[in-house]
C-alpha cells in the first residue's frame, strides 16, 4: 500500500518523494545544509521547488559543495562560469546573491554566531507544528526572519522564501495531518 503523503509531493519524481519523506519538515542543525538550503530557496524564487531540487547536485558541484569560504571569494571568471552552467538557474542576481550570502554568512560566523544558533532562536529550539488549517505563504515569523537576515546582508530572503526555508529545514512542520511523516512524529 502506498504511503499517504502531502499532496505537493510529486509521486512521479523519486527525488521529490525522498525530499518529502526524509528532509522537508525535519529539524536541521547542519551548518552547510542550512547554508545550502538558504541559497537554494533563494534560487527557487519564481520557479518551482521541484526544478531546483532536480538541479541540486548540479548546484553542489557548481558552488563547491556550498563551501562558503570559496564562494565568498568568487570573482568575475567564476561568475561567468556559473552563468554559463546549464545545470543551474543562470540568473545573474541569484548567482550574485549566493556570493553575497557567503560573505554575510562568514561575517555571522566571525561574530560568534551561526545559522543554526540564529535560526533556531526564533522558535526556541523547537519546530512549530502547524495545525490542520491552510498553509500560509508567509507568517509574522517569516517576516521578522526575512528582515533580520536582510539587515545582516543576506539576499533573496523575502518573507515567502523564508517561510519555505523554515519548512525545508524543519523549523516549521507543515506536513498534512494525514501524511505519514506527520503521523510518524506524533
Amino acid at each position: 500500500m502506498d504511503k499517504q503523503r502531502c499532496s505537493w509531493a510529486n509521486p512521479a519524481n523519486p527525488l521529490y518523494l525522498a525530499y518529502h519523506d526524509t528532509e522537508w519538515g525535519v529539524p536541521c542543525h547542519d551548518e552547510r545544509r542550512l547554508f545550502e538550503m538558504l541559497n537554494l530557496e533563494g534560487a527557487q524564487a519564481g520557479l518551482s521547488w521541484e526544478t531546483i531540487l532536480n538541479k541540486r547536485e548540479n548546484y553542489r558541484a557548481a558552488f563547491d559543495q556550498w563551501d562558503a569560504h570559496k564562494i565568498a571569494a568568487y570573482g568575475p571568471d567564476k561568475v561567468a562560469e556559473l552563468l554559463g552552467n546549464a545545470g543551474i538557474v543562470r540568473n545573474r542576481l541569484k548567482v550574485a546573491a549566493a556570493i553575497t550570502n557567503a560573505q554575510a554568512y562568514l561575517r555571522l560566523l566571525d561574530s560568534g554566531s551561526s545559522l543554526d544558533k540564529l535560526l533556531w532562536s526564533y522558535v526556541g529550539g523547537k519546530p512549530i507544528v502547524r495545525g490542520d488549517g491552510p498553509r500560509p505563504a508567509k507568517t509574522e515569523l517569516s517576516d521578522r526572519l526575512s528582515k533580520d537576515l536582510a539587515k545582516l546582508g543576506f539576499k533573496f530572503v523575502g518573507s515567502t522564501i523564508m517561510y519555505a526555508y523554515m519548512q525545508g529545514i524543519g523549523m516549521v512542520d507543515d506536513h498534512a495531518p494525514d501524511c505519514f511523516c506527520r503521523k510518524a512524529r506524533k
